[in-house]
């Protein structure tokens, strides 16, 4: 093995985030490798929508570093990154999915348009091959090729997302951020779309890091977890090893909640 297929992708080094005096992550450190799925769970108020936010570049950390390698110059901090820089980055390498899927859509766009302005983004010009990469695109998230002009407003919630999805993973990201992915819908469509995530992930080597309060959804799509708790990491290890031996005190109860349920 050499040592490029061991880099990891993303590297984050003590990343910190607070709101006057609470704090919303502190000093949080992991190493993400290509096509591996980051689950961070916790309760409301946990800080793992401020962590993946600092992530992202959405939110400004007070300290730390966000190490993404980019296919240009290798190692950089996206944290220092110029605006322009993370913009495009933003566009080409990163995806970030939304829990509500109006919040990543263009809701006076069609399906197709959604889908199409991302790849302008990059530089598509050629109208024919922009809709015909859309209609594969719909297909490929189980959407039909013929509401392809329809305002994502016709579409039901688990649809919406599937949309939004296509838009974001069109242009080929390593990297896909997921804030609560299936919060809000029901059970049945989370689990259609939990399948339809799992398959892109793996079909595309896709790394991700995925924020939610579901356990099931971290069972099912994450390789690794993260437990947070008031700002804390309070536990880290292999998905299955953290869910089925937890050793914090705040692990154990989280997974015995759900037990009970």
């Amino acid at each position: 093995m050499t040592p490029d297929e061991v880099r990891p992708l993303l590297k984050v080094e003590g990343l910190s985030k607070s709101y006057g005096g609470r704090v919303g992550c502190a000093a949080v450190s992991f190493d993400l490798y290509p096509g591996e799925v980051m689950g961070i769970v916790g309760e409301s108020g946990s800080g793992k929508s401020t962590l993946l936010n600092c992530l992202a570049g959405h939110l400004p950390p007070d300290a730390g570093a966000v190490m993404f390698d980019t296919r240009a110059d290798g190692m950089r901090d996206t944290v220092t990154m110029s605006e322009p820089e993370r913009r495009m980055l933003g566009r080409t390498d990163w995806a970030f999915v939304h829990q509500h899927a109006r919040d990543g859509l263009r809701m006076n766009v069609s399906a197709g348009g959604n889908v199409g302005e991302r790849l302008m983004a990059v530089g598509a010009r050629h109208y024919g091959d922009i809709r015909g990469q859309a209609i594969d695109w719909l297909g490929r998230v189980e959407i039909a090729a013929d509401r392809i002009d329809d305002r994502p407003h016709q579409f039901s919630g688990g649809m919406q997302q599937r949309l939004q999805i296509a838009r974001n993973l069109v242009t080929g990201p390593r990297l896909v951020f997921m804030d609560e992915p299936t919060g809000g819908l029901d059970v049945s469509v989370q689990a259609r779309l939990l399948d339809l995530m799992r398959g892109l992930v793996r079909e595309m080597g896709l790394s991700a890091v995925i924020v939610t309060h579901d356990l099931a959804v971290v069972r099912l799509l994450a390789h690794r977890l993260m437990v947070m708790k008031d700002g804390y990491v309070v536990e880290t290890g292999l998905t299955d090893q953290v869910l089925d031996d937890p050793q914090h005190a705040y692990t154990q109860l989280l997974v015995s909640s759900v037990l009970q349920v």
